[in-house]
């Protein structure tokens, strides 16, 4: 059945990606909210981090969102989690997302409440980001995230690092970890793929490439800062350890300024002047299908006059090579196809 009236889409990302009995629980946890759809569920070995997608009307995806954070808070002790992707929460980001009939604004004002809550009856200590922002420097996800669960006696105990929204009792803390909550357009996560182990060389590319780029040392021996080549986008480098290379890890913030596919030719080039290939993209969670037919379209330039919308998303597919190192199912990855 098509969902009908205002529809908000949300993407909490969950610090658990190894034991699918935890991640099970906390899917149903989120489905036990009627009128509410999961869409996809994306686990990570090595990153030990699992992305949910889940949409529906936008007060039953806020309950549906508290009853998923709630059961990850009873099941994941962050006290002994270890993984490849910078977290520092159970539940660690939350992000609410419009899709049709709601507002940015109006997401972001859920967020607050969501994040309210989740202080007040979890005691989880929650930032607001991106449009849901209090505080300007804390829009930007690394600020919130910077030092990790780490540093979370840190964060706790410093006025201009501590959360948003902070519970009377901070008991439970040390096992749940801090979340961010918040409010965004859609956001791609993906990685690229690189024929070598050399984490190295993925991170040296994930800066020639993120908008935040490198500090480097100018001709006085100063250290400047050296912008990266594309705009809106985060990127580190990483070695997975259940696909046995190295991957470069983006989070395209804006598709509108830079497109999925200006990003996989642009590390393609990179990557070639460090001697290395890109063999293939993983998708993390879903993506709109304007962004594959638009990669259609440009890889099959200048013949796209009178190209269905079918033979576009292969296309994309086939030239960004979407389907390396697992099946890339569009009826599952495209969230107008699951909607």
């Amino acid at each position: 059945m098509p969902m009908n009236g205002p529809l908000m889409e949300c993407v909490p990302n969950f610090s658990e990606g190894r034991d699918m009995r935890v991640i099970q629980q906390i899917t149903d946890a989120i489905a036990s909210v009627s009128g509410v759809r999961v869409l996809h569920v994306d686990p990570g070995y090595a990153t030990n981090r699992t992305v949910v997608t889940f949409a529906g009307n936008p007060n039953d995806v806020v309950e549906a969102a508290f009853r998923g954070v709630a059961k990850a808070a009873e099941l994941i002790d962050m006290r002994y989690h270890h993984g490849t992707h910078p977290r520092q929460g159970a539940t660690d980001v939350l992000p609410l997302v419009p899709i049709s009939g709601i507002t940015l604004k109006e997401c972001a004002e859920l967020a607050r409440q969501l994040a309210d809550r989740m202080a007040r009856e979890l005691g989880i200590p929650c930032y607001c980001y991106e449009a849901a922002a209090y505080r300007p420097a804390f829009r930007n996800l690394a600020v919130c995230r910077a030092g990790e669960y780490e540093a979370l006696h840190d964060k706790l105990t410093d006025p201009a690092r501590q959360p948003d929204k902070m519970p009377a009792d901070l008991s439970k803390v040390e096992r749940t970890g801090c979340s961010v909550v918040g409010a965004r357009n859609y956001l791609i996560a993906v990685n690229f793929n690189l024929n070598t182990t050399d984490k190295q060389i993925a991170h040296a590319i994930a800066c020639d490439i993120r908008e935040s780029g490198r500090k480097v040392t100018d001709a006085n021996g100063n250290i400047v800062h050296q912008s990266g080549t594309l705009k809106c986008v985060k990127a580190i480098g990483w070695y997975i350890e259940e696909y046995g290379i190295a991957q470069v890890s983006v989070n395209l913030t804006d598709i509108s300024i830079t497109s999925l596919h200006v990003a996989y030719d642009e590390v393609c080039r990179c990557a070639a002047l460090r001697g290395v290939k890109v063999t293939g993209t993983e998708i993390i969670g879903m993506l709109p299908e304007s962004v594959l037919l638009d990669a259609g379209r440009h890889y099959l330039k200048p013949v796209t006059t009178n190209v269905s919308p079918s033979k576009l998303i292969d296309a994309a597919i086939h030239n960004m090579h979407l389907d390396d190192l697992k099946p890339f199912i569009p009826q599952e990855k495209i969230i107008e196809f699951a909607l």
